[in-house]
């Protein structure tokens, strides 16, 4: 019997000057995109008292596109765009669950770098992995093999502080089995205040 789990699998590529160009005005757009929809939610709410949700912000950057200062959203992939207002709704989420504190800005220094592509914003065959706007594919360091079969539903590029790029894959992984099942009971006292 075998488990399908979703692993990611992380990877160092190298990209070439206009991959890099293109993938830092992704993340910027990705930024800026996240700060106006918050922006925009918080502003309902504080004036109107008004739940703004996905379908709402999401007819927000349609919008925004159009306009002559925030044109340059068109040239970047509206994919990751699009996920970032995915992610802001699990955090508006989270925060209405009390499960986490009030979403916060990205700042341009201390935020990660990153974008999100799901399947219709990357192209993976042969090995290669070509995101969307891109005419060649990146130069990944496979240092790992991906397991046989995996096809990836969602593509993460990131950038650390140090200028490294990474590639991170979400695969379903079929190849992992159940542990054995053991007949020993292990019991616990956890106490009132500590371990």
């Amino acid at each position: 019997m075998t488990i399908h789990v979703k692993r990611a699998f992380k990877y160092r590529f190298c990209p070439t000057d206009a991959q890099a160009a293109e993938l830092s005005r992704t993340f910027g757009c990705v930024r800026k995109v996240y700060n106006m929809a918050l922006a925009a939610r918080t502003q309902a709410w504080v004036t109107r008292q008004e739940r703004v949700n996905y379908n709402a912000t999401s007819a927000m950057l349609t919008a925004w596109k159009k306009t002559e200062e925030l044109a340059y959203l068109n040239e970047v992939s509206s994919v990751p765009l699009q996920q970032t207002l995915r992610h802001l709704q699990t955090a508006f989420t989270h925060f209405f669950g009390r499960r986490a504190k009030y979403p916060r800005f990205k700042s341009r220094k201390k935020s990660r770098r990153s974008a999100e592509y799901t399947t219709s914003a990357f192209r993976f065959r042969d090995g290669k992995l070509t995101l969307a706007k891109m005419a060649e594919p990146l130069a990944v360091v496979w240092s790992r093999p991906l397991p046989k079969g995996a096809k990836p539903s969602t593509v993460t590029v990131s950038q650390d502080s140090a200028g490294r790029w990474f590639v991170s894959l979400l695969c379903e992984d079929p190849g992992v089995k159940p542990l054995p099942a053991r007949g020993n009971a292990v019991g616990i006292d956890a106490g009132l205040e500590h371990l």
